[in-house]
């Protein structure tokens, strides 16, 4: 019993680090099509923008409610901690995520008018809003929260930290670089060269980004610092480090040579290291730097009730969205219409 409820914690672990990847790698792209508007004036093109993911863009916060439900449900100190320390970044987070979202349909509503704009701008700046908090939350996550005798002993604007704003600053980055090489990858003509010049400069000021945070975050906390310099920890985290060059150079690579996929393939491989590098950090802490996964978890037997649960949801979200990105897969022009 003891061994079952040890690793029923861990098993959570996985599924709620899996879901936050999935929503990352597919709203990341979403998001950073969004910011790219403030760089397409061209009407026909940005509609070309929108519909490579005007099919499937809904489905993809089925993946943050997931993470939350997980959140919630099987790790509820967590969730009480977390809540009250980062409530004014996520509700206005998901303020901006209503507005992009309502931005995303009346812009076509109102197509041929000079409401459209307005809409157009609300796409970009719902999209980047919610870009920013998502990364000062991770951030704010990362330097750690203030606890006392297990609840938040902090205050309202502990979150908002020099740190914080990097990370901000650096998923907003990451993801328009995503968006670019999404769109690289399924368009054509002007609007794919005009992303190749986006993605190298984004892919720079991302690889900065990762640098400078990778450098400051074993700098906030001392086991941060011994899980990635101490032996033979050093062992195991030192590919990462390789890897992000690695992709790096592929990256650059693929967009000088014309490819399509490769660009987009090594930004979710910067992406997957990077969270990779964070749950390196971070392990087994759910409240750095002080309470593990276990210090916050609900009952063994309410975690395997979830369990049996999320087993049987969990595949079919998961055919549902491959499904749906089988459905609406190739190079979208502006001939296409709107989904």
């Amino acid at each position: 019993m003891m061994d079952f409820a040890h690793w029923l914690p861990i098993v959570w672990a996985i599924i709620l680090i899996a879901a936050i990847t999935i929503y990352v790698i597919l709203d990341g792209f979403d998001l950073g099509i969004g910011m790219l508007f403030a760089l397409e004036r061209d009407r026909g093109r940005r509609d070309v923008m929108v519909n490579t993911i005007a099919p499937t863009w809904d489905g993809n916060e089925t993946w943050m409610v997931l993470g939350g439900a997980v959140l919630y449900g099987v790790f509820p100190v967590a969730y009480a901690t977390l809540l009250p320390a980062f409530y004014l970044p996520i509700v206005i987070m998901l303020l901006a995520l209503i507005f992009r979202g309502v931005a995303f349909e009346f812009r076509v509503m109102t197509r041929g008018t000079k409401r459209e704009k307005l809409w157009d701008r609300g796409f970009v700046v719902g999209s980047g809003v919610a870009a920013f908090c998502q990364g000062a939350i991770l951030g704010g996550v990362i330097q750690g929260v203030a606890v006392k005798d297990g609840a938040f002993a902090g205050g309202p604007m502990d979150w908002l930290t020099p740190f914080s704003i990097l990370c901000g600053l650096a998923v907003m980055c990451g993801y328009a670089l995503l968006g670019a090489t999404w769109l690289i990858w399924r368009t054509i003509g002007p609007l794919e060269a005009s992303c190749r010049i986006w993605a190298s400069r984004l892919a720079l000021g991302l690889f900065v980004g990762i640098v400078v945070v990778s450098f400051w975050t074993p700098l906030l906390h001392a086991p941060y610092l011994r899980r990635w310099t101490d032996w033979p920890n050093i062992a195991f985290v030192a590919p990462v480090p390789v890897l992000v060059v690695l992709l790096g150079v592929l990256l650059v690579v693929g967009l000088r040579r014309g490819h399509a996929r490769t660009p987009f393939l090594c930004a979710l491989g910067w992406f997957l290291l990077c969270l990779s590098g964070l749950g390196i950090t971070i392990w087994p802490y759910a409240v750095p730097p002080s309470l593990t996964l276990w210090d916050v978890s609900s009952p063994p037997s309410s975690q395997f009730f979830q369990l049996v649960g999320t087993a049987i949801l969990l595949p079919i979200i998961l055919a549902y969205t491959i499904y749906s990105y089988h459905v609406f897969r190739g190079k979208v022009t502006e001939a296409d219409g709107y989904h």
